[in-house]
């Protein structure tokens, strides 16, 4: 579809940001609402994104999306933050108020809570284990309280980085936070409801994530947060054993959503025509 002068104009700021499916997904959603508007990739060095967001505010974005390594940056530089933002620590959403402000929000906690949901995962109480401690660990323990779990057991190959997670996000949850050393994931793995893979490990270029499946209960479900590739060596592993898999498509499609209902004040919703264009586009 053609844009006029009135386009809407929004877009994904990262360093790199050519792997983003981010644009793909907005104009998809675009085209489908036969909004006026467009969605662009934005390519910013880290120390120039103060800089650029104020320029792309004065030229009448809407706002940006955050993808590594900005999003820490961001939360630094939002006069407002919601409160999934501030729990995070964390932005990947930037809304450029008429007034000159910008107003932080963290739509990654929810994004994974409606892609577990959408999977019909539900806790009700049961543990559930998570791998890393960094900045997208943050936002799944977030998540997983949301969605039930009774304790998070935090594994990290920094034993240290876990302990010092568990105790910042603690005050944000209701669920029971237990950093436990990677030495002991047989024991952590026992009884719990769901695996949550928050590392780079089993990313496109990385090493493959090296765990053994045979403690997890045959209940128990496996969520990569990972969609590049979509289908890990992980998730494979989980798949051949009889798991309920989740990979991390799911996520990104659902955080999606309330940044475009901020930029175009349209709520659009995840379809499976949505997953089949991200799918190819993974594919190609």
């Amino acid at each position: 579809m053609s844009i006029s002068g009135k386009a809407m104009c929004a877009g994904v700021a990262g360093w790199p940001v050519a792997h983003s499916l981010s644009p793909r997904l907005h104009n998809h959603w675009l085209r489908a609402h036969g909004v006026d508007g467009a969605y662009v990739p934005l390519a910013i060095p880290r120390e120039h994104l103060a800089e650029a967001l104020k320029g792309l505010r004065l030229s009448g974005f809407k706002g940006v999306n955050l993808t590594i390594p900005h999003k820490e940056a961001a939360f630094s530089l939002a006069h407002k933050l919601d409160e999934a933002a501030r729990a995070a620590g964390a932005v990947n959403l930037l809304i450029f108020r008429e007034d000159g402000t910008l107003e932080g929000r963290n739509t990654d906690t929810e994004g994974l809570a409606e892609s577990l949901r959408g999977a019909g995962v539900v806790l009700s109480g049961a543990p559930a284990v998570l791998l890393g401690a960094g900045g997208a660990a943050r936002a799944a323990i977030l998540a997983l309280d949301s969605v039930g779990a009774g304790e998070i057991r935090i594994l990290n190959r920094r034993a240290d980085r876990a302990a010092i997670l568990a105790n910042t996000v603690a005050p944000f949850v209701k669920a029971k936070l237990k950093p436990v050393a990677w030495a002991d994931w047989s024991a952590a793995a026992r009884d719990t409801g769901l695996l949550v893979n928050a590392t780079s490990a089993g990313m496109t270029g990385q090493p493959a994530l090296d765990l053994q499946l045979d403690a997890l209960p045959a209940r128990a479900a496996i969520c990569d947060l990972i969609y590049n590739p979509l289908e890990t060596a992980l998730l494979k592993d989980a798949k051949t054993r009889g798991h309920k898999t989740v990979d991390g498509l799911g996520m990104l499609m659902y955080q999606a959503a309330p940044s475009f209902a901020a930029f175009y004040g349209v709520t659009p919703r995840v379809t499976p025509g949505l997953r089949a264009e991200l799918e190819q586009a993974l594919q190609a």
